[in-house]
């Protein structure tokens, strides 16, 4: 099975990482990584009420780092490995333009 994460910024921005035979990251490291990067990177939770959903956590991440960091190889691995383990899915695809996570 194919193990990869796919970032669309736009109809010509799309950044792929391949995971094939890296390492897993667990599922807390995961997520303590991208609530670092979520407080880091000054995100703001899409849903009104507030509650702050793993996918919209990987979304809303990837949607502040942009080109910068999406092409920043140490960061993105580190991104790729952990929208993968937090959301238990081999294959990740974000769309941003579209707001939407799917595997």
């Amino acid at each position: 099975m194919r193990s990869e994460v796919t970032v669309t910024l736009g109809a010509e921005q799309e950044f792929r990482f391949d995971l094939e035979g890296v390492e897993p990251m667990t599922n807390e490291a995961a997520r303590r990584w991208l609530d670092n990067e979520f407080v880091r990177l000054d995100c703001e939770p899409l849903r009104p009420s507030g509650k702050v959903l793993l996918a919209d956590k990987v979304l809303v991440v990837a949607a502040n780092a942009g080109a910068t960091h999406l092409s920043d190889a140490g960061w993105s691995h580190q991104f790729a490995r952990a929208a993968r383990a937090a959301l238990g899915r081999d294959t990740v695809r974000i769309d941003i333009p579209s707001m939407a996570v799917t595997f």
